[in-house]
């Protein structure tokens, strides 16, 4: 299984959504959380979503908002690679994101969840 199963990590993924929710991203706040989620992705061998916490505290330490956009679909292409239909970019705020990336850890378990996770991981490391 891919998904954590410790009740104190999901209470945290919970904690985490809930407070960015209501007061927007406190660095302090949602760094401690995330540092604390951590030990619970290790201890359950989930190197993805070890990897992606740590990533993401780092990054709010450093720049007090999580500055990563929402991963977008890709376009529709056709079996001669010729666009077929373009997918438009939606903007997004730092909490939104935010509560997107928590979103897809709680619910990791789905496939297409595990590979935008994935594309966070990697934008994360970009930055």
């Amino acid at each position: 299984m891919n998904t954590l199963q410790d009740s104190k990590a999901v209470n945290l993924i919970k904690k985490l959504i809930a407070d960015v929710a209501q007061n927007g991203i406190i660095t302090n706040t949602v760094v401690e959380d995330l540092k604390a989620l951590r030990p619970h992705t290790i201890t359950e061998q989930l190197p993805l979503l070890a990897k992606a916490t740590r990533l993401s505290a780092e990054h709010i330490e450093e720049y007090g908002t999580f500055a990563i956009p929402i991963p977008q679909d890709e376009d529709i292409a056709d079996e001669n690679d010729e666009i077929i239909s373009e997918v438009e970019v939606a903007e997004s705020t730092p909490e939104e994101s935010f509560h997107y990336f928590m979103s897809l850890i709680k619910n990791i378990d789905k496939k297409t969840n595990e590979d935008e996770l994935r594309v966070y991981v990697q934008a994360l490391r970009d930055y």
